[in-house]
């Protein structure tokens, strides 16, 4: 008789599903969000308006490794659609197999 499998931290880390770095992808909406935002805010402060942009795309960046960092989206009952908060911004994104699509950034005002 054969004895039963251990299941050891090295097993349940071999067997992970999750991808060890997702692909980030932005939606034409999301990109057209972030081009609506950028001259909106230039034109009372250029300087803001460069660090707002920045940050929407930094925060993003983080999402290849830590894809659930952000917290669900309260409108939707989705494991999978979430949340960053960049400023006064809302990065919707999704998380899928292999990618993560930024799909909207909205003011969450």
């Amino acid at each position: 008789m054969t004895p039963p499998a251990r299941d050891t931290f090295a097993r349940r880390c071999r067997e992970a599903v999750e991808p060890v770095a997702y692909r980030i992808v932005w939606s034409p909406q999301a990109l057209a969000d972030v081009e609506a935002i950028a001259p909106y805010i230039a034109s009372d402060s250029f300087t803001y308006a460069k660090a707002v942009v920045r940050t929407i795309v930094t925060s993003t960046r983080t999402l290849a490794r830590f894809p659930r960092s952000g917290r669900k989206v309260p409108e939707f009952d989705d494991e999978n659609t979430r949340e960053l908060i960049a400023y006064s911004y809302r990065i919707i994104y999704i998380i899928e197999p292999d990618q993560v699509t930024v799909a909207a950034v909205i003011h969450g005002k």
